[in-house]
């Protein structure tokens, strides 16, 4: 079996509050799936999310990356492997310069200085990003602190990319430019998302989720037009159809 995948058996999370987030939560992503991840606000999205690296770990059931499954002894293995970009990119951008904030993965991974500096220098690339580099988070649109903060992640050089609401702010040119890149990314996507037209144009495959609740698990088209899946996210599919990203 490829390492490059992601499984959830039995997941439950409840926040201190009582509140239940996730309920009973299984599926396994396998190498080279690009799942979107939908439902609407307060379904569990962005805490499904936080659980895939460890920032959140299971009350009750298990989570595999590639065979290990996650724990506080495990959590430097698993971040190696998953890459996380939060909903707010001010979340992950903290250092003096661009280029230092896509440089303190790599760093932190004892890396030699080429290696560091090549990663650095192609994940800019990547997200179209290289001419900020020397700038500070707060220099930029919200849309290139969305493309810096993947380009963070990505210089880490994951194995399951895992992003939120990643086109949140985006203008057309960034938008176009993130699509390829997702596109082109060879491994595994765990994508939160709203923007129901990127998923068609990237997503193979769709979870929905429902109050904490797993409702639907399948093919992006099938998905996207089953009934219970249109009433609780209220999406609008019949408008949406593949486009050619030039």
């Amino acid at each position: 079996m490829s390492h490059h995948y992601l499984k959830f058996d039995h997941v439950h999370y409840t926040y201190p509050n009582g509140y239940r987030a996730l309920k009973d939560i299984s599926f396994t992503l396998h190498h080279g799936d690009k799942a979107a991840l939908i439902g609407t606000n307060g379904s569990g999205k962005s805490t499904l999310l936080l659980h895939t690296n460890g920032l959140l770990l299971p009350q009750s059931g298990r989570i595999d990356v590639g065979g290990v499954p996650i724990s506080k002894q495990t959590l430097p293995l698993v971040r190696r492997t998953v890459g996380l970009v939060f909903q707010n990119p001010d979340d992950q951008l903290f250092m003096p310069t661009i280029e230092e904030d896509v440089a303190f993965g790599p760093m932190n991974m004892n890396l030699p200085p080429d290696e560091v500096n090549k990663r650095v220098q192609q994940a800019l690339k990547d997200v179209g990003a290289s001419e900020w580099r020397e700038r500070a988070a707060h220099q930029l649109s919200g849309g290139q602190k969305r493309c810096a903060s993947i380009a963070t992640v990505l210089s880490m050089g994951p194995d399951i990319l895992v992003m939120d609401e990643p086109t949140a702010n985006l203008d057309a040119k960034a938008r176009r430019q993130l699509i390829r890149l997702i596109q082109g990314f060879s491994h595994t996507c765990l994508i939160a998302t709203h923007d129901i037209r990127m998923v068609i144009e990237v997503c193979n495959r769709v979870l929905v989720l429902d109050e904490g609740q797993l409702i639907a698990d399948g093919d992006s088209q099938t998905v996207l037009q089953t009934p219970e899946v249109i009433e609780k996210t209220g999406i609008e599919t019949e408008q949406f159809t593949p486009t050619l990203v030039l």
